[in-house]
């Protein structure tokens, strides 16, 4: 497990998503719509599951924060994440800038020099060992430099979903067997004609796992997105208290829709690295053909069924509905619901 010269190491994992793209494909396989997170393509665990392990590598799982969807409780089982971590509820999903900045503020409630990585949870990662080694090492970087590092993967295509992170020089300093870069550009889901150019450029597709410290990261939210950070900033003060979801509703109100790449990353280049995550296949399975095609990679048939799969049921959802939103639990309070095979 990493550790940093700031502080405690934390990770923040994004589940706020309903996974809309893939709705045809969830309801086909389960007779139902399931968000892709709590899917499990691939062996037994799910999506949501996969990433929370890998968390668990970085950080200690009581110091991983979940952000979840409103009504999603019923999709968890009880990893230990959920368990003896921190499980956020939002209201509303308004994209993945206000579920990692509200992640953030209960980090820094409880650990205000902590470093922080933030983990989407609808990737494919293999091998496990050789991902998690990488974010051990841009979190030292992160440190060393006082910025962002955000990990990056060599193309194999000109993809048009992905956004695009157009290397500049090596950054000597980072210290790290793996090469660091500055950022020259960040371009957010290009255009074909872009998209082939930056492939030709050497640029990375980004994965969105970025790792820094926790209050940098504030601090460049203030910066660029003060719609977002401003609204949270009343709930970063009083969160565990007993006025903290009348403080999450009002907050979430009025939040605009902002997306953590787009409207965060591409704006801060100045105070932001590229790491290459080398040595590993990646993929966000963002829609049926990517799932397919890593499916296929591993050896493996998909097996989207013609007809609906019954999901599997576990213990029943905790009858406390108001457990689980930002507070910590014990493992005999921890959140179990219908499984997704």
């Amino acid at each position: 497990m990493v550790e940093s010269s700031r502080g405690r190491v934390w990770a923040i994992v994004l589940a706020g998503g309903e996974g809309e793209r893939l709705r045809p494909l969830t309801e086909r396989r389960f007779g139902r719509h399931v968000p892709k997170q709590y899917c499990a393509f691939v062996g037994t665990r799910s999506m949501l599951e996969h990433t929370l392990d890998r968390a668990a590598h970085v950080a200690a799982v009581e110091r991983i924060v979940t952000v979840v969807g409103r009504d999603h409780r019923r999709y968890l089982r009880g990893h230990p994440a959920l368990a003896r971590g921190t499980l956020v509820e939002q209201p509303i999903n308004r994209d993945t800038a206000a579920g990692a900045f509200l992640g953030l503020s209960f980090v820094l409630a409880a650990d205000p020099g902590a470093s922080v990585v933030i983990f989407p949870s609808d990737h494919f990662v293999h091998p496990e060992a050789t991902f998690v080694a990488t974010v051990e090492q841009a979190v030292r970087a992160a440190d060393l430099l006082n910025q962002l590092v955000v990990l990056g993967v060599k193309p194999q295509s000109a993809e048009t979903d992905y956004g695009w992170i157009l290397p500049g020089d090596r950054i000597a300093a980072a210290r790290t067997a793996t090469s660091t870069y500055a950022v020259k550009a960040f371009h957010e889901k290009p255009g074909a004609e872009l998209a082939a150019s930056l492939r030709r450029a050497g640029a990375f597709w980004n994965t969105m796992v970025v790792a820094g410290p926790a209050a940098l990261v504030w601090a460049l939210g203030q910066r660029v997105l003060p719609e977002v950070v401003g609204r949270l900033e009343p709930l970063r003060a009083a969160v565990h208290v007993r006025s903290e979801d009348v403080l999450l509703a009002t907050a979430y109100e009025t939040m605009p829709t902002r997306n953590f790449s787009r409207d965060y990353l591409q704006r801060i280049t100045d105070r932001l690295a590229v790491m290459e995550l080398g040595g590993v296949t990646w993929s966000d399975w963002g829609n049926p053909g990517r799932i397919k095609e890593g499916i296929e990679w591993l050896g493996r048939r998909p097996a989207f069924a013609a007809t609906p799969e019954r999901p599997r049921v576990s213990r029943p959802l905790v009858a406390d509905e108001s457990a689980g939103r930002g507070e910590n639990h014990g493992a005999a309070s921890a959140p179990q619901a219908i499984t997704v095979p």
